[in-house]
């Protein structure tokens, strides 16, 4: 006689208990808590571009707190009379040249400080995150006279070569930083095929950097956008100035037109605003990626 053997049951293995007494923190704080800072901070960070707004768009004389009727006269103004398009102009030079200069000697110096070990290394380290506690006040002197002697003052190249100088530590230490995140066997490998150290580098490594070259060359272009003390200094001549001391040019000691002001700051903002806008991405993961191994 065959008799059936009843399957066992399925056994349900449970959850251990969590402990009453741990919580995360951020699940017992109201959302009130957390929205109305959240909502002070934006308020406070847009009402003054909305103010701006409103002194471009609305008519000069206007009072009232809403732009309008809206007009453009005042862009027209410093546009034309106020030759912000030249120093529209050459703030892009500026701004380019200094983001491709940065960029192409960062790159060499910081694979050499990820890629080869040599007696002076740390002290170089040392010196440069030291040079990022000096002023931008104090290299005026020795680069004026630098440029005095070499005939480049009232020289866009001048502004561009000081924004360079002040760039490179920072921008060395991010590029090296990342670059030591690639493994270098990937470079080995492509040494094994038959490939120089500049062809693997170009063909393995150069790719990867894409994040980091993006922060930094962005970096770059917006600080020297936005420099006002180089441009003041090196630039004697009108038409090479750039927008930062073209906005100065717009107050006096007597009066100060607050809608061509706010209208040339909105000319100003707006190239990084769209900048950032479309880098954002790649400009937090470059570095973040950077600061990983410095």
């Amino acid at each position: 006689m065959i008799t059936e053997i009843a399957p066992a049951p399925d056994r349900v293995v449970s959850e251990p208990a969590r402990p009453k007494g741990r919580h995360r923190a951020w699940d017992e704080v109201p959302r009130w808590q957390i929205y109305l800072p959240l909502s002070l901070y934006l308020l406070f960070t847009v009402v003054p571009f909305y103010w701006i707004l409103l002194f471009a768009l609305r008519p000069a004389g206007s009072t009232s707190l809403v732009p309008w009727p809206i007009t453009f006269d005042h862009f027209e103004k410093v546009w034309t009379e106020r030759a912000f398009g030249t120093y529209f102009q050459n703030s892009v030079l500026v701004g380019v040249a200094t983001l491709v200069m940065t960029t192409v000697v960062a790159l060499a110096g910081g694979y050499a400080l990820a890629r080869f070990d040599f007696r002076v290394k740390r002290a170089f380290l040392l010196a440069l995150l030291c040079s990022q506690f000096v002023p931008g006040a104090l290299l005026l002197v020795p680069l004026f006279q630098i440029f005095a002697n070499l005939r480049m003052i009232n020289l866009l190249g001048s502004v561009v070569i000081a924004e360079t100088v002040f760039q490179l530590p920072l921008s060395m230490i991010l590029i090296s930083g990342f670059i030591r995140n690639v493994p270098p066997s990937l470079e080995e490998a492509a040494w094994v095929d038959g490939c120089n150290r500049f062809a693997a580098f170009r063909i393995v490594v150069l790719p990867l950097l894409r994040p980091g070259l993006i922060a930094v060359g962005s970096f770059a272009f917006v600080h020297a956008w936005n420099h006002f003390l180089f441009a003041l200094m090196f630039l004697s001549d009108q038409s090479k100035q750039t927008i930062p001391v073209g906005l100065n040019t717009l107050m006096s000691a007597d009066s100060v037109d607050l809608g061509a002001l706010a209208a040339g700051g909105i000319i100003a903002a707006v190239p990084v605003v769209i900048v950032f806008a479309f880098i954002q991405k790649w400009l937090i993961t470059g570095f973040s990626a950077g600061a990983v191994k410095g």
